[in-house]
């Protein structure tokens, strides 16, 4: 028996023809701990489906799973000055967003898209907490500024899904002019008496919540989602006292007056279309294909539509 031949050189080749397994197959809840195959996870709308919980959602599945057949238009959106105060902290600022972007594949926190919802046209934006935690900054705010400007001049609702944890400290006083921007652009579409609806998804803090984020017609959160300007924790160590049981959660926000509707991620498309019929007066239509599940493959049509003059 020739013992390296036999046995030695099955083992290496064993080892070195080693199937990789790819990482991330399985999720974990929160909550519970419980263990979803990802692809399970993916047609549930990133629900847990044992506790509920709402996973984050990449922009691009959160708009396929809004408008028609999970196709729509990609709103082109103007350049910003990558990195205009030159900040560097632990690590440059212009590094940090390079990461960003090769993680998220996304220039910026925010995309904007334009398509019909059953069957009525409406502009939509989504911040991404995936990219540097949504954070507020230039590109960001000129996305949310253009997504406003598109839907005022196309006459259509405008929904926001906020998520984010503030303005952008990096970008200092630019960042933090985006609140007035984006609140004087939201002032526009209401004096063209379009809709605006808000969708606050977890989480949403900091100056997102002190400016856009709180200004829509109609409030909506997902389950669950932590809403505020400062976190908790902060709140408790200045005020010295505890807080109650679900402070900041949507549940505790609705009931406190502060949202209207918490809705169910399952529910979010067929509730956004209702509303946004009721506040465009527009005649009830057939529910239109689609039905928030996202389909098995991307079919988003990523066309740029030109951005709109500015005055």
């Amino acid at each position: 028996m020739n013992w390296i031949s036999n046995v030695v050189r099955p083992k290496l080749n064993s080892f070195l023809n080693r199937r990789e397994v790819p990482e991330n197959l399985w999720v974990k809840c929160p909550e519970t701990g419980q263990l979803v195959f990802h692809k399970d996870l993916e047609a549930n709308l990133h629900v847990i489906p044992g506790s509920g919980y709402h996973m984050r959602m990449d922009p691009t599945e959160r708009l396929r799973s809004v408008f028609d057949g999970g196709k729509w238009y990609d709103v082109a959106l103007p350049a910003v000055p990558a990195d205009p105060l030159k900040f560097r902290d632990e690590k440059r600022y212009a590094d940090r967003l390079r990461d960003a972007r090769a993680k998220t594949g996304a220039q910026d926190a925010v995309k904007v898209g334009y398509g019909k919802l059953e069957g009525l046209p409406v502009t939509v934006a989504v911040q991404d907490f995936g990219f540097m935690g949504g954070s507020l900054g230039m590109a960001a705010g000129e996305a949310i500024v253009t997504g406003l400007e598109t839907a005022a001049s196309r006459g259509t609702p405008f929904i926001m899904f906020a998520g984010s944890g503030g303005a952008r400290m990096q970008e200092g006083i630019l960042s933090l002019m985006q609140m007035p921007r984006t609140t004087c652009a939201i002032q526009e579409l209401r004096e063209a008496r379009l809709p605006y609806i808000v969708v606050l998804t977890n989480p949403t803090t900091g100056g997102v919540t002190a400016s856009y984020a709180m200004l829509g017609d109609i409030q909506i959160a997902e389950p669950g989602a932590l809403i505020g300007f400062a976190g908790p924790r902060v709140i408790e160590q200045t005020i010295r006292e505890k807080l109650p049981e679900g402070f900041q959660r949507a549940e505790y926000l609705r009931d406190h007056g502060m949202i209207d509707l918490v809705v169910h991620r399952h529910e979010m498309r067929p509730t956004l279309a209702r509303l946004s019929r009721l506040m465009m007066r527009a005649p009830a239509a057939a529910r239109a294909e689609g039905n928030g599940k996202a389909p098995a493959e991307p079919v988003a049509e990523t066309a740029a539509l030109p951005a709109p003059a500015t005055a």
